[in-house]
């Protein structure tokens, strides 16, 4: 290399190599790496539409972020399955859309406590991580349950694109929180 191109190669190169990554562009690139079916732009796009997002200055605030992202479609869902029922004329179709609004109502909750445990910080320390992750994990039973309900009956299911989102936001989620357990220590042989 010329010494003049060399100058011009590390001006051009350094900048890229300097730059920081952020705590949402750390975060997504992790839950991509494993959910590589849902990736890493669906990730950004999920806390994107939170404006408290660029805020977050670690992983466990967007968790918190998350789970609230996903209550907030889990109260949506809630509200088109009680406006379907109300309108179904089908006893057998009402009683699988019940299912579906019990589910909900419940992953509702869930993500409400799962929030909170969340936005306690440090404070809330591994036990409130612990339940957090838990709260997370039964939410995410809701879609998988509105769709049983349906599958079992062979009746296809109108919630299924409401279903398949809502999985994926609480997805991502319960795998950010899941990131802030720490791994189990391995205990030392004793001699």
């Amino acid at each position: 290399m010329k010494p003049m191109s060399s100058v011009l190669f590390v001006l051009l190169i350094l900048p890229m190599c300097s730059r920081s990554s952020s705590p949402l562009q750390d975060t997504c690139r992790s839950f991509a790496a494993g959910h590589p079916s849902i990736g890493y732009e669906y990730c950004i796009r999920v806390f994107q539409a939170d404006k408290d997002s660029a805020e977050a200055t670690d992983a466990r605030g967007l968790a918190a972020i998350a789970a609230r992202i996903a209550e907030a479609k889990a109260n949506a869902t809630a509200a088109r399955i009680a406006a379907m029922g109300a309108l179904e004329r089908d006893a057998r179709r009402r009683d699988r859309l019940s299912v579906c609004a019990e589910a909900y109502s419940d992953a509702v909750d869930q993500l409400g406590q799962a929030e909170e445990e969340l936005a306690r910080g440090a404070e809330g320390g591994a036990a409130g991580i612990d339940d957090a992750v838990t709260q997370l994990s039964a939410a995410l039973d809701a879609p998988e349950t509105c769709e049983d309900a349906f599958g079992e009956a062979a009746d296809t299911s109108p919630l299924a694109g409401e279903d398949a989102e809502f999985k994926k936001l609480a997805t991502v989620a319960l795998a950010v929180a899941a990131s802030l357990v720490p791994p189990p220590s391995t205990p030392r042989p004793r001699p």
